[in-house]
């Protein structure tokens, strides 16, 4: 299984960007997707997540400014990122704790994708 991450990039105070995830391999099912962040000298930290019903859960930090949805279809998690402040910014990683293999379950990490917030 893997977590492929895209859509970073650097921005603008006040601007978007959108982060889209897409696992693949042999996946049975995935219950909670979900993104951490981790800025230079910083903990690793829960941005938000969402479980395969819908139900989302956000940092205080981000709440009113992300958006976390996902395709069940295709298993793909989006993390839309409006109103963008330096302080966003960080290594964006996808994560899935509890993806069901013919393995079991099992915990995987996208890569991580780098967001700049600057002017």
């Amino acid at each position: 299984v893997q977590l492929q991450a895209s859509g970073g990039g650097l921005v603008q105070p006040g601007e978007s960007l959108r982060l889209s995830c897409a696992a693949s391999g042999r996946i049975l099912n995935i219950n909670v997707m979900g993104w951490y962040r981790q800025a230079p000298g910083k903990q690793r930290e829960l941005v938000a997540d969402i479980t395969r019903g819908g139900s989302t859960h956000y940092a205080d930090s981000v709440r009113g400014r992300f958006t976390i949805s996902r395709d069940n279809a295709v298993n793909t998690v989006y993390l839309q990122m409006n109103s963008l402040k330096p302080e966003d910014t960080a290594v964006y990683y996808c994560n899935a704790p509890r993806v069901l293999t013919p393995s079991g379950l099992m915990e995987y990490w996208g890569a991580g994708t780098l967001v700049t917030v600057s002017s």
